[in-house]
């Protein structure tokens, strides 16, 4: 039998020592959750900056740049949830909003023609068509409350004697797609996972 030498028997105990190191980072990468375990003395230091009488390390102008970023998510959560919920109307407490109105008061001139008020109440009836629409498709769990008798017709398309619809050759399709995704998953799980196989 072939009878390894020194130098040889050194270096295969340091390939295997690579190795193993090599399998400790990967399953320390893949699971982060673990946390890091150690024992070394040489480890437990002083944090400096973190400790009590540690400087202010933030200068004033990221201070401010941060205080700038979160007063515009802010914003930009309350014009969302404003885009989201249109049927909460317009709220406001702003001390310059509430001044006299000069249009609506009782010595105000009555302008509007009729054709005006007429065009006026067919502009709010479709606001009315538009909001009511906007609040339907912001809200699809409400459901449809319809009771025309036209609306209760009979659904030939998935009525329980209704012929199956799919053609083989997309069956085929769909049983070879899914046959890749298999072997997809299997693959990636692989891959995330060395310290399995």
């Amino acid at each position: 039998p072939d009878v390894e030498s020194m130098e040889e028997a050194k270096e295969r105990a340091k390939i295997l020592a690579e190795a193993a190191a090599l399998k400790q980072l990967a399953s320390d990468y893949m699971h982060p959750e673990v946390g890091v375990k150690t024992t070394d003395p040489t480890l437990f230091g002083r944090n400096y900056f973190n400790r009590y009488s540690s400087p202010e390390t933030e200068e004033d102008e990221f201070a401010d740049e941060r205080a700038e970023i979160l007063a515009e998510a802010v914003a930009l959560k309350k014009s969302s949830v404003a885009y989201m919920h249109p049927e909460v109307g317009v709220c406001s407490e702003d001390a310059t909003l509430f001044g006299r109105n000069y249009f609506e008061r009782a010595s105000a001139p009555d302008v509007e023609s009729m054709e005006e008020a007429e065009e006026r109440a067919k502009i709010l009836a479709e606001a009315a068509t538009l909001k009511k629409l906007a609040v339907d498709y912001m809200h699809p769990e409400v459901g449809v409350r319809k009771v025309d008798g036209e609306m209760f017709g009979r659904n030939y398309f998935n009525r329980y004697s209704a012929p199956e619809t799919e053609e083989d050759e997309f069956a085929d399709e769909r049983a070879e797609i899914l046959a890749e995704a298999v072997a997809l998953k299997k693959s990636s799980v692989a891959y995330m996972h060395p310290e399995v196989g």
